[in-house]
């Protein structure tokens, strides 16, 4: 069954992505967390790459701190972030937000 679209989603540009969820749940996830996680086809390749060989070399920025520039709603299913780097293709869907929001650590 499909995730339903979230109630609220807030987008601080420097930090990351606050959701909350119809059923009440809320979800942050980190800008840096957001880009190293794209759904795109290239992010998944480089994935694969590294999981494959831990010693890939991994393209760098040196642009300055990653930041999520831009939020837009895709239909009523997903939506795609434009980061610093450039990156914008992925369409982050409803689902795959919940899956990749981390349960949180311990308290320290």
């Amino acid at each position: 069954m499909s995730e339903p679209a979230p109630k609220h989603l807030d987008l601080d540009r420097a930090r990351g992505l606050s959701i909350t969820w119809q059923d009440g749940t809320t979800s942050f996830l980190a800008v840096d967390h957001l880009r190293r996680l794209s759904p795109s086809a290239e992010s998944r390749a480089l994935r694969e790459e590294i999981e494959r060989n831990p010693l890939a070399v991994v393209p760098g920025g040196d642009s300055g701190p990653l930041q999520a520039e831009d939020l837009e709603l895709v239909g009523n299913y997903a939506v795609r972030i434009r980061f610093s780097d450039g990156h914008d293709t992925g369409l982050y869907t409803w689902d795959y937000l919940r899956s990749i929001d981390a349960p949180p650590g311990p308290t320290p």
